[in-house]
C-alpha cells in the first residue's frame, strides 16, 4: 500500500561497500529513495522469504511515528488539507448577513416592547426569539443530507469515498487530469513484434519470438534473464512489464528451493531455460563426470546478480552466468533512448532514431536490449559488490521488443462526453512522448488535425541561460531507413492494424494545437520560466515521463490558475496528484485508494462522468437548500415582527408544527432528487452571492414580504374585524354584527399569553406563511439540466402533498379541536377562501419568478453574461478557447470580464501575435542582472 506496487516487490539487504573505479571500497550515506528497495515500510506483509529461514533480519530504525510513510499518509487522512470551496465560504457571509437582518428585528422589537411598556423578561425573550429563527439551526443538517444521498447513490455506482465533502466539488470540475497505463488503456501489454539489430543495422522486423532459430540468442536470453519475477504460491509474480516479456519467450524460471537456501548459501541462483530444456535422467551406474557432461549440454542461465529497475535511471540489469561458460554476460533493458547512449555507438543503428519514431508515433511501448560480455576479472564475488555503472557501460544494442497497450473500450466515449460537457481533458503519464501523443490522437484528445507542439526545456549550463525549443511534432526530421527491408518490414506491421483516424469533434476546429511537454521540460520551466508557465498549462494536452511528484506540481498550477482539476489514476505514482487534486479518482483498491478521495470498483474511467453527474446533483441540491432554509427563516422572521407589532405572537403548536412537519420534511426529501443522465455544458452556480442567486432570493423575499403585509392589512379592514378580538365564527361576511365567539376555551396559560397567540392576524400570517413555505420549496426544487425532475422525487412530492392537503383541510374544514390545539382563531369561511386565493397567487407568482425570470439563460445571460465573440486566428485555438468557443450563450451588449484566470488568460491569448511560438524556434529566459560591485 505504501509503496504503490500492484504486485508484490522483493527487498534485499543493504549491499556492501562498491568498489569504485580508483579508489577504496566506497559506502554512499543512506538515501531513503535511492535505497527504497531496501527500505521495508511500517505495515508491510512478508509473504516469502529467502536465504533467512528460521534466523533472524538485523533491522535499523530510521523514522517512527509520523515521520514515517504509514505516519505521514495516516495524518494527511486524519487531518487533510482544507478544501477551499467558495460555497462553503459564502455560506458563512451569508449567515452573517442574517445575523445582521435578526440584529435589527431585534433593536424594532425591543423599541416597540418599550412603548407598549411590556415587561422586561419578555422584551428579552423576544428579542432572543428574533435571533434563533433568522438564523436556521438546522441549516448545516439539511445541506449535508444532499451530500449523504450522493453518497450512497454512488456507492451503489460502486464509486466509495473517504471525504464525502468533496462531492459537492465535484460539481464544478472543468478539468480533468488522466493517467494512461491502466486509466486510459488497458493495465496488461501484448507482445505486439521485435526488430533485433546486428552490425550496426536493424534486421527485418518480426513477431514470432520462440523461432527455433533464435532459442540460443542473446536477444531471447535477454528477455528471459532480464527481469525482477519470483514464483509466490507457484505462480510467477512481478512487474506486468516484465511478466509480459517473460511469458512471450515462453522459458522456465526456477528459484532454488527453501532448504537449498536456508543456511544463506547464494551459491544456488535463479535459473532461466528454454522449455524443451529437461536435466538428463541418470542412472547409478553412469559415472559422475559423464553425468555432469550430459548436464552441462543443457541450456540454462543463471540469474547472480540484480539491479533493479529504476524510474532515474530508466533501466535495470543483470549479471548471469551460461552453463558451460566461464565468463558471466551482462543483460540490460530499458528506455530505448537510455539503453542506446549506453552501448557502444558501432552497434546502435544510425536508423535508431526514426525506427523509434516510427513505433511510438503509433502508441506502442517499445523496450531495449542490450548485453555485454564481461571480463575474466569479474568473477562472481567480485560482482556482488561492485557498482551497476561499471557492469552498465560499453554495452552491445541487441535490438528493441515492441509492445501493445490497447485502449480500453470505455475511454474514447467518456473523454468525448466529458469534452461535451465543456471539461478539458489533459493526459498525465510517465511513458514515452511520442507514445502519449499517439495515445491522444488515438482517444480523441487531440482532433484529428490538431497540431501538436513538442516543448523541450534545456537548463542553464556552459553559462547559458534556460532554453525552450519549440517543435511541432509533424514536422519533426524523420532519418531515412537506408536498409529497404527493414523499411518495407516495419511500413508493413505498422499497417497491419492500421486505425481509422478518429472523426472530427463537432464544434472543434481542426487548426487547434496543443502543446506536449515532458517532466524533464516540465521542471525547467517551474524554475526558470514563471511567466510562460501558465499560457503553456492553458494549451498543454499532454504531459509525459512525469514524476510521481511532478504530477503533484502539475495539479497545484493547474489549480492556482482557477481550474477545479480532478485526477484520475491507478497507481502510487498518483497519489500526490489524486491527494492534491479537487477530486482524486483511484482505480485501483490498493495503494492509491488510501490517499484519493474516492476510488472506483470499476477499472475503467466511466466513472468520471457519474461522479461529475453526482456532484453537480449534490451541488444544485445544497444550493436549494440553502435557499429554502434563508427563505424559510426570512418568511418566519416577516411574520413575527409583523406580529409583534400588535403585541401577538406565533405560538409553541405553531412553532413545533412548521420547523418540524413542513420544514423538515421538505428540506429533507428534497434533496431526494437523483443526478440527471446527461452531462450538460452547463455549470451549476459556485457561489451564493451570484447575481442570478440573490435575485432568485430576493424577488422570493419581496414576494412574501407583499403577500404578508398584504393578509396583514386586508384582514384589519375586514368588517368583522375588531382588535383585541379572536372569534368571529357563525357570521356571514356582510355581517354587520358581531358575536364574540372564540375558538373554545384559552389554553392553560396567562391570559395575557394566550392573548398575544390567538388573534385574527396570528391565523391569517400562520395560513400565509405555511402556504409560502410550501411555495417556496416547490419553486427552488430544482430538476433539469443537474437532476431529474421533481416529479421523480416521490417522497418530496408525497411531503407536499401532505403537508398541502394537511393545510388546505385545516383552513377549509375548520374543527375546534385542532384550532384550539393550534391556537388558531375562528374566522370567517369567506375569508378562508380568500387566504387559499392568496395562497395559491403567491405559488403561481413564486414558480414563475424563479423559472420563467430567474432561471431563464437568454434573458439572464443578455442581462449579466457575455459570450466573447472572436475571430479564429490564423495560427488556431488552443484547448481551452475550443471550449468555451463551444459554451452556450448569446451575444449580450454588456461585456464583462470573467473572473477565473484561466479565461481571462485565454482572451489574452486569442490576441497575442507572438503566440503560439514558432515552430523551430527557441526561447531563453531572462537572466536576472548581475550586482553591481560597489
Amino acid at each position: 500500500m505504501l509503496t504503490g506496487e500492484s504486485v508484490p516487490v522483493t527487498k534485499t539487504a543493504l549491499p556492501g561497500p562498491a568498489q569504485g573505479g580508483r579508489g577504496p571500497l566506497q559506502d554512499p550515506p543512506y538515501e531513503p529513495e535511492e535505497h527504497k528497495r531496501h527500505t521495508l515500510f511500517c505495515g508491510t506483509s512478508v509473504i516469502q522469504t529467502r536465504y533467512y529461514s528460521g534466523e533472524a533480519v538485523r533491522a535499523l530504525v530510521i523514522r517512527t511515528g509520523f515521520s514515517t510513510s504509514k505516519g505521514q499518509l495516516v495524518c494527511s487522512i486524519l487531518f487533510p488539507k482544507p478544501t477551499d470551496f467558495r460555497l462553503y465560504r459564502d455560506a458563512y457571509h451569508f449567515l452573517l448577513c442574517l445575523v445582521g437582518v435578526a440584529g435589527i428585528g431585534m433593536l424594532y422589537s425591543v423599541i416597540r416592547s418599550v412603548q407598549q411598556a411590556e415587561p422586561v423578561g419578555r422584551v428579552i425573550l423576544e428579542s432572543l426569539d428574533i435571533l434563533t429563527i433568522t438564523v436556521p439551526p438546522a441549516l448545516p443538517a439539511a445541506m449535508t443530507a444532499g451530500v449523504v444521498y450522493a453518497q450512497r447513490r454512488l456507492r451503489g455506482q460502486q464509486i466509495f469515498s473517504i471525504s464525502p465533502q468533496r462531492i459537492n466539488i465535484c460539481g464544478q470540475l472543468n478539468l480533468m487530469c488522466f493517467d494512461k497505463t491502466g486509466t486510459l488503456t488497458e493495465d496488461g501489454l501484448d507482445f505486439w513484434g521485435f526488430v533485433q539489430a546486428q552490425d550496426g543495422c536493424f534486421l527485418p522486423a518480426g513477431q514470432d519470438i520462440r523461432a527455433p532459430n533464435l532459442t540460443g540468442s542473446p536477444f531471447v536470453a535477454t528477455m528471459a534473464a532480464c527481469h525482477s519475477l519470483t514464483t509466490i504460491g507457484g505462480c510467477l509474480s512481478g512487474d506486468p512489464l516484465d511478466l509480459k516479456m517473460f511469458e512471450a519467450t515462453g522459458w522456465v524460471l526456477e528459484e532454488p528451493t527453501q532448504e537449498e537456501t536456508a543456511l544463506h548459501d547464494q551459491i544456488q541462483p535463479t535459473v532461466v531455460h528454454p522449455p524443451d530444456q529437461t536435466p538428463p535422467e541418470t542412472s547409478e551406474g553412469i559415472p559422475e563426470d559423464e553425468a555432469l557432461m550430459e548436464l552441462m549440454k543443457a541450456y540454462q542461465i543463471g540469474i547472480l546478480v540484480q539491479f533493479p529497475f529504476s524510474s532515474s535511471l530508466q533501466r535495470m540489469s543483470v549479471v548471469t552466468r551460461t552453463l558451460g561458460q566461464k565468463r558471466l554476460v551482462a543483460y540490460m533493458k530499458g528506455a530505448p533512448e537510455t539503453v542506446g547512449s549506453l552501448c557502444r555507438k558501432e552497434t546502435v543503428p544510425d536508423t535508431f532514431s526514426a525506427v523509434l519514431e516510427s513505433y511510438t508515433r503509433r502508441g506502442l511501448r517499445v523496450i531495449a536490449l542490450a548485453s555485454r560480455q564481461l571480463e575474466k576479472k569479474y568473477t562472481w564475488h567480485k560482482v556482488q559488490h561492485i557498482s551497476r555503472d561499471l557492469i552498465e557501460c560499453n554495452m552491445e544494442f541487441l535490438g528493441l521488443v515492441i509492445l501493445q497497450n490497447k485502449l480500453k473500450p470505455e475511454t474514447v466515449p467518456v473523454l468525448a462526453e466529458l469534452h461535451r460537457a465543456r471539461i478539458r481533458l489533459v493526459m498525465v503519464t510517465g511513458d514515452n512522448l511520442l507514445t502519449a501523443i499517439s495515445v491522444g490522437h488515438e482517444c480523441g484528445m487531440i482532433p484529428a488535425k490538431g497540431k501538436v507542439i513538442l516543448t523541450e526545456a534545456l537548463p542553464p549550463r556552459d553559462g547559458q541561460p534556460a532554453t525552450i525549443n519549440w517543435q511541432y511534432a509533424d514536422e519533426l526530421s524523420t532519418l531515412e531507413i537506408s536498409d529497404k527491408a527493414s523499411k518495407e518490414e516495419i511500413k508493413l506491421m505498422l499497417d497491419e492494424e492500421e486505425a481509422p483516424p478518429p472523426a472530427p469533434r463537432p464544434g472543434v476546429p481542426d487548426s487547434s494545437y496543443h502543446f506536449a511537454i515532458t517532466g524533464r521540460s516540465f521542471s525547467v520551466i517551474l524554475d526558470h520560466f514563471p511567466d510562460l508557465l501558465p499560457k503553456l498549462l492553458l494549451c498543454g494536452t499532454i504531459c509525459a515521463r512525469m514524476a510521481p511528484d511532478q504530477k503533484t506540481q502539475l495539479v497545484e498550477a493547474l489549480q492556482k490558475m482557477d481550474y477545479y482539476v480532478g485526477m484520475c489514476g491507478d497507481g502510487a505514482n498518483d497519489c500526490g496528484a489524486l491527494k492534491r487534486a479537487h477530486a482524486g479518482i483511484s482505480l485501483s483498491e490498493l495503494e492509491a485508494s488510501v490517499a484519493s478521495p474516492f476510488t472506483s470498483k470499476t477499472p475503467n474511467i466511466s466513472c468520471v462522468p457519474d461522479l461529475i453527474r453526482e456532484g453537480r446533483a449534490a451541488l444544485v441540491t445544497s444550493f436549494c437548500v440553502f435557499k429554502f432554509m434563508a427563505l424559510y427563516s426570512i418568511i418566519q422572521y416577516l411574520s413575527v415582527l409583523l406580529l409583534y407589532s400588535t403585541l401577538g405572537n406565533l405560538g409553541d403548536v405553531q412553532y413545533l408544527f412548521i420547523d418540524v412537519a413542513i420544514i423538515m420534511s421538505l428540506a429533507f426529501t428534497m434533496s431526494l432528487n437523483r443526478a440527471w443522465g446527461e452531462l450538460v455544458p452547463q455549470r451549476p452556480p459556485t457561489s451564493l452571492v451570484s447575481p442570478q442567486l440573490l435575485l432568485s432570493v430576493f424577488t422570493q423575499i419581496l414576494l412574501s414580504l407583499g403577500f404578508q403585509v398584504g393578509a396583514f392589512l386586508l384582514v384589519q379592514e375586514q368588517p368583522w374585524y375588531r382588535s383585541g378580538e379572536n372569534g368571529a365564527c357563525g357570521l356571514a361576511s356582510n355581517s354587520t354584527a358581531l358575536m364574540n365567539v372564540t375558538a373554545g376555551p384559552k389554553p392553560e396559560a396567562e391570559d395575557g399569553e394566550a392573548d398575544s397567540v390567538c388573534s385574527f392576524e396570528n391565523t391569517t400570517l400562520f395560513y400565509v406563511s405555511c402556504f409560502q413555505y410550501v411555495a417556496v420549496a416547490l419553486a427552488f426544487a430544482k430538476g433539469r439540466p443537474f437532476r431529474q425532475p421533481t416529479r421523480t422525487n416521490g417522497f418530496f412530492v408525497a411531503s407536499l402533498i401532505a403537508t398541502s392537503g394537511f393545510l388546505l383541510f385545516l383552513l377549509l374544514w375548520p374543527i375546534p379541536a385542532l384550532d384550539r390545539f393550534f391556537e388558531l382563531a375562528c374566522i370567517p369561511f369567506d375569508w378562508r377562501l380568500i387566504l387559499l386565493v392568496l395562497a395559491l397567487s403567491n405559488l403561481v407568482l413564486s414558480l414563475s419568478l424563479e423559472n420563467f425570470i430567474c432561471d431563464c439563460d437568454i434573458l439572464w445571460q443578455c442581462i449579466c453574461y457575455t459570450r466573447q465573440k472572436y475571430e479564429s486566428p490564423a495560427q488556431g485555438t488552443c484547448p481551452q478557447l475550443e471550449l468555451d468557443e463551444m459554451a452556450p450563450g448569446h451575444s449580450c451588449r454588456r461585456q464583462a470580464s470573467p473572473r477565473a484566470k484561466y479565461q481571462r488568460l485565454a482572451q489574452e491569448l486569442r490576441f497575442d501575435p507572438d503566440w503560439p511560438p514558432q515552430p523551430q524556434t527557441s526561447t531563453k529566459a531572462q537572466v536576472p542582472p548581475a550586482e553591481s560591485s560597489t
